[in-house]
This record gives structure tokens, C-alpha cells and sequence, in this order.
């Protein structure tokens, strides 16, 4: 099994984390989102995955793109030690909060998102930050109220899930850029607690070997 990624992206991070919980051996193979122009653009790696973005997973015939598509994919052919709970109600909620970070707060974070603000709409690096902290912010206010009613050590009680296999990254982004997090306690608990496991500090982007 082989992961394209790069150490900093988050979608990256999250699969890592994922495959470190299960236990699933893999050659983790760097894609540099910003040497040589962008290796993502590469041609060998656009035949691999047409987005131009990062992870693509690679399992025998299987070439797959999509963090999230990708941690299912595990999770249904490795279903021990599963992301999601069992009970269908409690599931679902998880997968309301894992859309909630993957799909309203990741985005406006990723590179290319952030490249297109500076390139061609002329945005400051200071409007660019408040721009980030804005939809940073809104979206862990809602995540914070939702885990007053659902969290106990993780995000939905005692469990690892997916929720957590997605905080855990973008809360690396919100202090890489400096967010104050501070009015996020429930938030920043359950990261600390899970920066505690090996899986989640193996999969740190510090400690990948493309890290730079």
C-alpha cells in the first residue's frame, strides 16, 4: 500500500492517522506541494490522480483519491478497531462533524485556495490571515457547541472516531496560522489528549520524512 502525500496538507495527515489506528503497514511517498513548481502538477502524478491534489492511496489495482473516501476504504476492508461507532445515530453524527471540519473549515485553508487569494485577487498577507481566522472561527464555534453535547476523552465520548481523526489536523492549521484558541477549551482538550497516542504523533507533519 502506498500514500502519496505531502507532510503539511491535513487531508494527507488525516489518512495517516488512520492507517497508524489500524495498524496498516505503508510507503508513504512524497508529493512537494511547492518545490519544482508544485509536484502535484507533475505529469506522472496528474495520470495518478487528475485533481492535482494530495493523498491518492494506491492498493494494488486500486488507485484512490479523497481523504475521506480513502479512510472508508480502509475502514471497510480493515473493519477491526472501526473510525465510526456502531450505533447508526451516534455514526451519523460523526459523519456530520467530520463534513463540518473536512468540507466548511479545511478548504478555505488549502494551498492552492490560499495561492489564488495572493496571485490573482491581490489580498495582503494580513487580509489574507484575518480572512483565514474569520472562517476558522465560525466553524469551531459550531464545532465547540457540538461536542458540549456529544464529547467525553474524544469527540463523541470514549471512542477514537473519525471527528477526532479530522480535528486533530485542522487544529495543526489553525496554529499554524496563529488562530487564538483559547474560546475552544473542549476542542483543544481532545486534541491534547489525542496528540498523546502514538498514532496520532507518528503521523505528525514534523515527523514525516519529507518534512522541511
Amino acid at each position: 500500500m502506498k500514500l502519496y502525500g505531502y507532510w503539511r496538507s491535513s487531508a494527507a495527515y488525516r489518512v495517516r492517522i488512520a492507517l497508524n489506528l489500524k495498524k496498516i503497514p505503508f510507503d508513504s511517498l512524497s508529493v512537494h506541494l511547492v518545490k519544482n513548481g508544485g509536484e502535484q502538477h507533475s505529469d506522472s502524478y496528474v495520470e495518478l490522480n487528475p485533481t492535482h491534489l494530495v493523498p491518492t492511496l494506491v492498493d494494488n489495482d486500486i488507485v484512490l483519491n479523497q481523504s475521506l473516501a480513502i479512510i472508508d476504504y480502509l475502514d471497510e476492508k480493515y473493519p477491526y478497531d472501526s473510525v465510526y461507532p456502531q450505533a447508526l445515530e451516534t455514526k451519523v453524527q460523526v459523519k456530520a462533524m467530520v463534513y463540518d471540519i473536512a468540507c466548511e473549515i479545511h478548504p478555505v485553508n488549502n494551498l492552492r485556495v490560499q495561492q489564488y487569494l495572493v496571485n490573482e485577487l491581490a489580498v495582503s498577507e494580513q487580509q489574507k490571515l484575518a480572512w483565514n481566522h474569520h472562517w476558522m472561527a465560525l466553524g469551531f464555534t459550531a464545532i465547540e457547541a457540538k461536542l458540549a453535547k456529544t464529547s467525553g476523552l474524544y469527540c463523541f465520548g470514549n471512542q477514537i472516531t473519525l471527528a477526532d481523526i479530522c480535528l486533530v489536523p485542522q487544529v495543526y492549521n489553525a496554529n499554524r496560522f496563529a488562530l487564538d484558541m483559547s474560546p475552544f477549551p473542549l476542542i483543544n482538550a481532545i486534541v491534547k489528549r489525542c496528540n498523546q497516542l502514538p498514532a496520532f504523533i507518528d503521523a505528525l507533519p514534523e515527523n514525516q520524512h519529507d518534512a522541511a
